[in-house]
């Protein structure tokens, strides 16, 4: 991708940015529109692109488009897969599909490390080296899969995998923050609403109980002095909840802190559960997929920890690939740490028998994709009772705190 300069049949000067394999390339190109290359740098979507851009000329609103939307992603690496997938088995050579599908691009971000993949397997790199260039966009994972493809020599097939595996993936995540999405906002709102009431409803409206002089009830008094705290120290509350919070996460972060907190997860009686399974649908749809491609039994293992989030059941895996290197079964192994599902070990233990383990690890993960669902369902249902009935007990609380002594007023009154 190059940020050019040059001028126009007309005189008139223009810039922008293009994609070319060589500056030769670059200036032939131009020398086509009628436009005489004056200068250029060579850009991937950085200082000389936004140079460009400030231009407005040329691909600039391609470049104003890709820094708009941020970085790349997941979806769009899943979609690309699936095109140069699709373009390979219809027999199209590779330098060719990279070539084309880099011509659609309209995210620079994505276009310009693929221009340079391009480049390099026009160059006589591999694919799976020149992806690996580029870190942020395709990980191990990808770079594993891909190598193991062009060494079996069936790449497009492993393409279709791999799309298929990032695909899903794309939906785990998406009913794991779709499921959260409520909780969250119940979570907010209820905090700002309660804030607003405590610190400065619930003063003006008590204000004319403490000017009587009156002995109040116990609970009146522990919400006036509760909305005084509040309303006095609220700068200092508020900064020490922020401070507590990045002292957990510090400390979550830590070794043993975030071992202990991820055994604390797991033990949880519905959370717990929910945790364990998304992570183990994760484990063997990522060691399912990548033995399907010919990726190594311990590589794949090491990747396919890597894609879990919690600490205990990496080292799990970790134990049971020490054992694998050993010689030993893979389900009884994973049985002996006690962390993954006994529904899951046996289906393993009958794959491995049956010499079917990839296809094995296939079905557990979709086995388990439909419990994540329910697991979902019912984390929801219970979630949602419990914030109702603590925010409807917080609110009765407040009202009826406020209520008591008007109430005892007006029977006092009566008399």
């Amino acid at each position: 991708m190059y940020a050019y300069k040059g001028v126009s049949p007309s005189g008139k000067a223009v810039s922008g940015t293009r994609d070319a394999e060589s500056p030769k390339v670059l200036r032939q190109a131009l020398r086509k529109d009628g436009v005489l290359v004056t200068s250029f740098n060579l850009s991937k979507g950085g200082t000389a692109a936004k140079a460009a851009n400030a231009k407005k000329g040329g691909l600039g609103k391609e470049v104003d488009l890709g820094n708009l939307f941020g970085g790349v992603k997941k979806i769009e690496i899943a979609v690309f897969t699936r095109q140069l997938a699709t373009l390979l088995k219809a027999g199209i050579p590779l330098a060719e599909a990279l070539g084309a599908l880099v011509d659609q691009q309209t995210n620079v971000r994505l276009k310009a490390p693929l221009v340079d993949v391009r480049t390099s397997v026009n160059e006589g790199s591999a694919l799976a080296d020149a992806m690996a260039k580029h870190g942020k966009l395709f990980d191990e994972l990808f770079i594993s899969m891909v190598r193991a493809g062009e060494i079996a020599g069936n790449l497009d097939e492993v393409l279709g995998r791999l799309a298929d595996f990032l695909e899903s993936s794309q939906k785990l995540k998406s009913k794991v923050s779709s499921a959260m999405i409520y909780p969250v906002l119940m979570v907010v709102v209820g905090t700002i609403i309660m804030s607003i009431l405590m610190i400065k409803v619930v003063p003006q409206i008590t204000s004319m109980f403490t000017s009587q002089g009156k002995v109040l009830p116990l609970n009146t008094r522990m919400l006036i002095w509760t909305a005084g705290v509040l309303g006095s120290y609220w700068l200092f509350i508020a900064l020490g909840i922020i401070g507590s919070y990045l002292l957990f996460a510090k400390w979550k972060s830590s070794t043993a802190g975030k071992e202990t907190w991820h055994r604390f997860v797991l033990k949880l009686p519905v959370l717990g559960q929910l945790v364990r399974t998304i992570n183990v649908t994760r484990f063997a749809r990522t060691l399912g997929t990548m033995l399907q491609s010919g990726v190594p039994m311990l590589r794949a293992l090491d990747t396919a920890k890597m894609i879990m989030a919690n600490v205990i059941l990496q080292s799990a895996v970790e134990n049971a690939k020490k054992a694998v290197t050993e010689g030993e079964s893979l389900a009884v192994t994973l049985r002996k740490s006690g962390q993954f599902p006994p529904t899951m070990i046996h289906m393993i233990a009958v794959g491995e028998r049956a010499g079917q383990l990839e296809q094995m690890l296939e079905r557990v993960s979709n086995t388990y994709d439909l419990e994540i669902d329910t697991k979902l369902s019912r984390f929801t249902a219970l979630l949602e009772p419990l914030m109702l009935v603590g925010m409807g007990g917080a609110v009765s609380f407040i009202v009826f705190s406020i209520l008591q002594p008007i109430m005892d007023l007006g029977s006092i009154t009566g008399k």
